[in-house]
């Protein structure tokens, strides 16, 4: 996992690195595509007060829709 120091200080990115890693464990049984996930943060997240609920809506819909894309077989 790599994000960018244009995200700010090491805390800072660690943090959401944190955040997108719990969110990628918690829902390894719904990612099922053999795909690769590429996620870059905006520049305007702001560490200090992401949740990962807001984590889960933002990705959860973006997973959803490479689910459904066509070409793609689970398992």
């Amino acid at each position: 996992m790599a994000v960018s120091k244009k995200l700010g200080s090491a805390v800072r990115r660690n943090r959401i690195k944190r955040l997108l890693r719990e969110f990628f464990r918690l829902h390894r049984a719904d990612l099922t595509a053999p795909v690769d996930y590429v996620v870059i943060p905006k520049r305007h997240v702001d560490a200090k007060r992401l949740t990962m609920d807001q984590v889960g809506e933002e990705l959860s819909v973006l997973v959803a829709k490479s689910l459904l894309a066509p070409g793609l077989t689970a398992g």
